[in-house]
């Protein structure tokens, strides 16, 4: 019999984790949360129908025990996918301006019919980046060794 993975199963592996309905990314949505990137990290490939954000995520599976043991905050680059996308719209985000830094928020589903529907990537600053899906299927996986967050602080959210 095997049982369900625990969060702290992670330990300091890469992640590499995908989802295919909205439970799932809910996971993968508390980790995204506080990702930073330049708006020139975000291409949408559309031929092969596919949406990528190579962000600079905290490290959120790691914070208790960094604590713990007294290290930084740490943050890695992972690579955020979603697949199926038939469009992308955005609200906010100046592609122009190379200097631009997206701060992902959040990011939802919004269910359509058959399957279908939109991923929505919800930005600091009334920013959103909207991806029309024929099925939900988003990855998320670190591509670079982890490495102390600039700030060294946990990112503050007030209410």
């Amino acid at each position: 019999m095997s049982e369900d993975a625990r969060f702290e199963d992670g330990g300091d592996h890469p992640l590499n984790l995908g989802a295919l309905d909205s439970d799932n990314l809910q996971v993968i949505s508390a980790l995204v949360q506080d990702s930073v990137l330049p708006v020139t990290e975000v291409a949408y490939q559309k031929r092969h129908h596919r949406l990528c954000l190579l962000l600079n995520r905290v490290r959120h599976e790691d914070l208790e025990a960094a604590a713990k043991r007294g290290r930084p905050v740490e943050r890695v680059q992972s690579l955020l996918t979603i697949e199926n996308a038939l469009s992308v719209a955005t609200q906010g985000v100046d592609k122009s301006d190379k200097d631009m830094i997206l701060s992902v928020l959040s990011m939802s589903f919004e269910p359509g019919e058959d399957g279908a529907g939109h991923v929505l990537l919800t930005l600091a600053g009334d920013g959103a980046v909207r991806a029309s899906v024929e099925a939900l299927e988003v990855t998320l996986k670190d591509v670079t060794r982890p490495y102390k967050a600039p700030s060294g602080q946990i990112p503050n959210h007030p209410e």
